[in-house]
């Protein structure tokens, strides 16, 4: 599975690569007509969980703090959930504005992560026409648990989850973006013979733009059937983003604890028929590490 993801994305790069030079190459034979990309499909490179069809501008660091709280139906001893909390604190950081890596770390299982992510079609208008936006995302996560059982003979390689994902979607009006993510999980180890070691699933994410500063956000992932165990269920999730200046804040409720695609996809078992909902958020900060030379 890692090396078709690896071929997957010397072939998207290739594909890149050429359509820009021939898009030069146009413009040293004297054809002045500009491309105009759609941009601001969604107000972060994140829908919730779900990785959106942004990225991170070049030579911008995006930090991010995501925070997840107890399930409301811990009731008032609990305080609703807000006694209990999961937090990721990541980094990530645009290549270019299509070329995107980042890094984080996760309480949840104690969860260390990484992802490249390359946008290889964007949606435009004028000489280069494109009805909508794709992008490749490839991460790899490794928990770091003590081992359940010690004494036995362990593998670090028992600790690694992978994840490929295509990313496709279209701002439909200043007001109304979609996008779908289907995916796959590779879980190296699993803990029954009845699951599966690579986990097949749809995501599904829309926004719609309430005014110059507010969005809703909602998505929802379907898994294929016959690949988890029984209390395995979809991540729903439903929230806000409000941008601030240079902070994007997202609130949010959610049935998943996790907030990378190994957890989220193949590790939610709470329902939000019984009030197992998360309500949690995610703050992202832009930092200018490099500006852009001038033309």
């Amino acid at each position: 599975m890692r090396n078709v993801s690896f071929f997957t994305l010397l072939f998207t790069l290739f594909f890149s690569f050429s359509y820009g030079q021939n898009d030069d190459l146009l413009s040293l034979l004297g054809d002045d007509e500009t491309t105009d990309y759609t941009n601001a499909s969604f107000k972060t490179n994140r829908v919730i969980n779900l990785h959106s069809l942004e990225s991170t501008a070049g030579g911008v660091l995006d930090f991010k703090i995501g925070h997840r709280f107890g399930t409301l139906n811990g009731g008032f001893y609990e305080l609703f959930g807000l006694d209990n909390a999961n937090i990721r604190i990541g980094f990530d950081y645009g290549l270019s504005d299509v070329i995107t890596i980042g890094v984080g770390r996760g309480s949840f299982e104690k969860t260390y992560d990484g992802f490249i992510k390359y946008k290889f079609l964007r949606q435009s208008t004028g000489k280069r026409k494109m009805p909508f936006t794709a992008a490749l995302l490839l991460t790899s996560a490794v928990q770091t648990l003590k081992w359940a059982n010690p004494e036995r003979e362990n593998y670090f390689s028992s600790r690694m989850y992978y994840t490929s994902q295509l990313i496709i979607g279209r701002k439909f009006s200043e007001s109304f973006s979609l996008q779908l993510s289907p995916t796959m999980v590779h879980r190296n180890l699993i803990k029954t013979n009845a699951e599966k070691n690579d986990v097949y699933a749809l995501g599904a994410a829309g926004r719609i733009k309430l005014s110059k500063r507010l969005a809703l956000n909602a998505e929802y992932i379907y898994l294929l059937p016959d690949q988890v165990a029984d209390n395995i269920t979809n991540s729903l999730s439903i929230g806000f983003d409000i941008e601030t200046g240079g902070h994007v804040f997202q609130l949010h409720f959610t049935n998943s604890t996790s907030m990378i695609e190994k957890g989220f996809i193949t590790e939610t078992t709470n329902s939000w028929d019984n009030g197992g909902i998360h309500f949690g958020f995610n703050v992202s900060r832009v930092f200018t590490v490099k500006r852009k030379k001038l033309e």
